[in-house]
């Protein structure tokens, strides 16, 4: 996602539903809010309607009286991105400075979002992806003789046939991780006549689908015209007709993680 410059800016990828708190509110009720919310907060924008005052971290309540008014303890002291700011930017500001989210005002000082260290990551991945995606478009393209388009759109982890026949239970949980944090990289699907041929992403789906998620982002090549691709014939091969036919190796480390091991052990 980027602008028609084809530089991505921070209203590109900042979240717009903030939750924020008053001035008047107390330490107490905020503290409480942090503790009976599904989400993680280090922190809230203080907001006075639609103005940022301020921004009050879990550390500023931890220190504070119960009773004590937010106004009291927030800081004032703002670093604050804008919507039209390039993401690049925004990413340096949040590095240097230490700051896990940075409100995003406009220029009349009002509250229009936040861009969290989470969110330029998945910027990063979302930029990264194209990249494999174009690539493995054109090869398909001077392979078989054919042309291709790429869509972004969600795909049904129950209509996807995967190409790879196990993946690895400790790389699992990363994945796990990424997906509740919103990281995860979209899928590479390949549509062959309508056939989803799962290109990348096996242990993402497969992880997804411990979690009960029914669907995934995707960056799906649509070829102009059906063929034999090799992938397919492997998957015939191997007996893979759904996401369930994959393998879970729990007795044996990721190949990264065995060579990390014993590069290690060597020292």
């Amino acid at each position: 996602m980027a602008t028609d410059t084809g530089t991505p800016r921070v209203k590109d990828y900042m979240t717009r539903d903030v939750v924020t708190v008053s001035p008047d509110d107390t330490v107490a009720s905020v503290a409480r809010r942090v503790a009976e919310s599904d989400e993680e907060h280090s922190g809230f924008p203080v907001c006075d309607g639609r103005r940022c005052e301020g921004f009050v971290t879990a550390r500023d309540l931890l220190l504070a009286a119960d009773n004590a008014a937010v106004f009291t303890v927030m800081s004032e002291d703002l670093v604050v991105a804008h919507p039209e700011m390039d993401l690049d930017d925004a990413a340096r500001v949040i590095l240097r400075s230490g700051i896990q989210k940075l409100p995003v005002v406009d220029d009349a000082g009002n509250l229009v979002g936040i861009i969290s260290n989470a969110d330029v990551i998945r910027s990063q991945i979302e930029r990264a992806t194209p990249e494999k995606v174009g690539k493995l478009s054109r090869t398909l393209e001077n392979i078989h003789e054919i042309s291709t388009r790429e869509e972004r759109r969600r795909v049904a982890l129950d209509d996807l046939t995967p190409t790879q026949s196990k993946v690895y239970a400790d790389e699992l949980e990363g994945r796990r991780y990424e997906l509740e944090h919103g990281l995860a990289e979209p899928l590479v699907v390949i549509d062959n006549g309508g056939d989803l041929l799962l290109a990348d992403g096996h242990h993402r789906v497969k992880a997804a689908d411990r979690q009960g998620i029914e669907e995934s982002d995707a960056y799906v090549i649509v070829l102009g015209e059906g063929v034999e691709l090799g992938m397919a014939e492997t998957a015939r091969k191997e007996g893979l007709e759904s996401i369930e036919d994959i393998c879970v190796v729990d007795y044996a480390h990721h190949p990264l993680v065995q060579t990390i091991s014993r590069l290690n052990e060597a020292e």
